[in-house]
């Protein structure tokens, strides 16, 4: 069988090695457009509970990060002066120059043949039985192929940019600051014994007033923009202990998540995908080199357990991989949406809560404790010295209405529209004002492009007769909690969640985190 790669990253070096490995008669040829000693970025990131599968289907990564990555086991969160620590998060990082050239010493090992400043499209493969494209984000392969395969793609509103410093954090680092012209984010983590991967996150808004969009993002890879480096260096400079920056084609960039329904065709010719060809994830969640890899190890076994029948490996693969890759890219979108409203968080929390906001995520508290109790308890502390009480045993007192604690059952009518909350009385909940106390009942998008409509009903609601909270039900887990810390935060109007899947654990974290006022149970 020949077979060609296109992409020379990690993907695509560690499904040739695995297919030769499994399959010595077979012809695999990985063609690359850059040359060998290439790559854009400075590192990767791992966490150790998706390492398992990877080591055990070849050993070059654990090599690369036992002898030239750094490990750790805490996240620290800094904002207005503190330094927050969150345990239970082991994770591994290496520089990805070192990991791509172990790779390739490890394909040419298993016989792969491999062509770097080469660029190749379908018709240049027209001789190989199979055709993977592992050729990232960009890939010519896919561009050629879309309409066949279905594929969505998403551009988040936070601009992002990828530096190095050489200033060493001590583990994954988030630093957030709110400077002259508005709040910028990192993400920092050592990737050797000298430099540190340093990416910036910041919002559109606060992107344009420091201008820093005079940088042509057009122009072809390589040149990187000075300008922000500078900016940034100024900025961070006392996180970085006056260190530098540094650059490897460092440009803006909005993150775009990719879904792709089909992830191979047969029709010109066998055709299939793998990694950010596919599919992204936003790299707060998930490491899109741990996905490629993973993509590789499904397709490599794929390919051997229907040896002679593309047709059903390639459809074995989808059904083997798609659903992890779901699983991720569902977990990533509040986790990107986050990153999207950093600044509204910065500017509302005190340290402890924002540190709790933000590892909550995309996890319930009690997940979160079972990883790291000491952060969580801590949280707990945190809000028992501002408010007297546990979370859910606080009361809660408006203008007219109260409860005694933050679980408040729900009355519905008939068709299961909420009808009223019980507190120490009953509040209606209506759409419209009605006489005497009420509750704004107001129904989440069922996507992010409604919200600003939902937006400007909010803002409509305040003055007086307005509601004493709005309950926020209907759409998605996501824009329900958009829509309550939208009234909470922007509009001061107390926010109750009603979510069907509602237990005592996801109530905590909404509470805890500021998510929402209260969180409604059945009556």
């Amino acid at each position: 069988m020949r077979i060609a790669v296109a992409g020379g990253g990690p993907g695509g070096l560690f499904l040739a090695t695995l297919i030769r490995r499994a399959d010595p008669s077979a012809e695999v040829t990985v063609f690359e457009r850059n040359r060998a000693d290439d790559t854009f970025g400075f590192g990767v990131v791992f966490s150790d509970r998706t390492l398992a599968g990877i080591h055990e289907a070849d050993p070059v990564l654990r090599r690369a990060l036992d002898e030239h990555g750094r490990h750790w086991d805490e996240i620290e969160v800094r904002l207005k002066g503190e330094r927050i620590r969150c345990g239970g998060n082991g994770m591994a990082a290496v520089a990805r120059r070192t990991l791509l050239l172990l790779m390739q010493d490890r394909a040419r090992d298993v016989g792969v043949d491999l062509r770097f400043s080469t660029e190749v499209g379908l018709d240049d493969l027209t001789g190989y039985d199979l055709v993977v494209a592992a050729d990232g984000t960009g890939s010519a392969l896919r561009e050629q192929l879309a309409p066949a395969l279905g594929a969505e793609v998403e551009t988040a509103a936070a601009k992002f940019i990828w530096f190095g410093t050489d200033h060493l954090f001590d583990g994954l680092t988030f630093i957030h600051e709110r400077g002259p012209d508005g709040v910028f984010a990192v993400h920092g983590y050592p990737v050797s014994d000298s430099v540190s991967t340093f990416i910036v996150e910041t919002d559109e808004e606060s992107w344009r007033r420091a201008g820093l969009d005079a940088f042509d993002v057009t122009r072809p890879p390589g040149p990187s923009d000075t300008r922000s480096r500078d900016y940034l260096e100024k900025l961070f400079a006392e996180h970085i202990d006056g260190g530098r920056l540094l650059t490897n084609n460092s440009r803006w960039g909005s993150f775009r998540t990719r879904r792709t329904r089909h992830w191979h065709t047969l029709d010109p010719r066998p055709v299939v995908l793998l990694g950010d060809a596919v599919h992204t994830a936003h790299f707060s969640v998930g490491s899109g080199t741990k996905m490629a890899m993973e993509d590789a190890i499904a397709l490599a076994a794929a390919l051997t357990a229907h040896p002679g029948d593309l047709p059903a490996a390639l459809a074995a693969y989808e059904r083997a991989a798609q659903p992890s890759v779901r699983r991720i890219q569902d977990s990533a979108r509040p986790s990107l949406s986050w990153w999207e409203h950093f600044g509204r968080y910065h500017d509302t929390f005190a340290p402890w809560q924002f540190a709790y906001h933000f590892l909550s995520r995309s996890i319930t508290d009690a997940r979160l404790a079972r990883r790291a109790p000491d952060f969580v308890g801590a949280s707990h502390l945190g809000w028992a010295r501002t408010h007297g009480a546990a979370p859910l045993d606080t009361p809660f007192e408006s203008a007219h209405w109260s409860a005694a604690g933050r679980l408040v059952p729900l009355v519905t009518r008939a068709d299961g529209t909420p009808a009223a909350v019980r507190g120490t009385g009953e509040l209606a909940l209506s759409e419209t004002p009605s006489a005497g106390p009420w509750g704004a009942l107001v129904a989440a998008p069922d996507s992010e492009a409604g919200l600003p409509a939902v937006h400007a009903r909010l803002a409509a609601l305040g003055g007086p007769g307005g509601p004493d909270l709005v309950a926020v039900h209907g759409g998605t887990p996501l824009t329900r909690v958009l829509v309550c810390e939208q009234a909470r935060m922007a509009e001061g109007l107390p926010a109750l969640l009603i979510d069907p899947g509602a237990n005592r654990d996801l109530a905590l974290t909404a509470v805890l985190s500021g998510r929402a006022d209260l969180v409604a149970v059945p009556a």
